[in-house]
């Protein structure tokens, strides 16, 4: 197994402390799962960059990259919700999004077509890290409503912008020819 899988596969080994630290609901705790939550989204910059550079690209790699994305981030969206954080509608839209992307990669799959992450699509991934970060880390005080909401609604705009952008751009997937 190359660095860059065994840098999804941390990532997805992550996920399980990430979740027990929010859990706790303490300050001490939640100030450790934003640390983790930061060095476990930071491995995703860091195996595509390796990837790409030695060209070490794989089928597993392309399988486990986003799914430890999805994990980690949905896993801890869920955890925010919980704790009163984030609110569930905000998780339900991106989970939706998720899952249609998904169902419109398989179909393209069945078809012989690779669709392959876009740069909303990367954008959209990277803005809800930074949104669960600054959500886990800096929601203390009155300071906290008006970001949390700005990254929020910029989050949830990427989330359906991206979408509409993969659907769009691959409309020929569901063409009967």
């Amino acid at each position: 197994m190359n660095l860059p899988n065994k840098l999804s596969i941390i990532r997805v080994l992550c996920i399980p402390v990430i979740v027990t630290l929010l859990y706790l609901n303490d300050r001490n705790c939640q100030i450790a799962a934003g640390i983790l939550f930061i060095l476990a989204s930071l491995t995703d910059l860091l195996d595509g960059h390796i990837a790409r550079k030695y060209n070490l690209i794989t089928d597993f790699g392309k399988f486990i990259d986003p799914v430890a994305d999805k994990l980690l981030v949905l896993t801890t969206l869920i955890m925010l919700v919980r704790g009163g954080l984030m609110e569930a509608w905000v998780v339900i839209l991106i989970l939706c999004r998720e899952l249609a992307v998904d169902g419109l990669r398989m179909v393209a799959v069945g078809q012989g077509k690779v669709i392959a992450a876009g740069p909303l699509g990367k954008w959209k991934t990277t803005f809800q890290m930074i949104t669960i970060v600054c959500i886990i880390l800096l929601n203390q005080g009155c300071f906290s409503v008006w970001y949390t909401a700005i990254l929020t609604g910029t989050s949830v705009a990427l989330t359906l912008l991206s979408a509409v952008d993969y659907f769009v751009k691959n409309r020929s997937v569901f063409s009967t020819k």
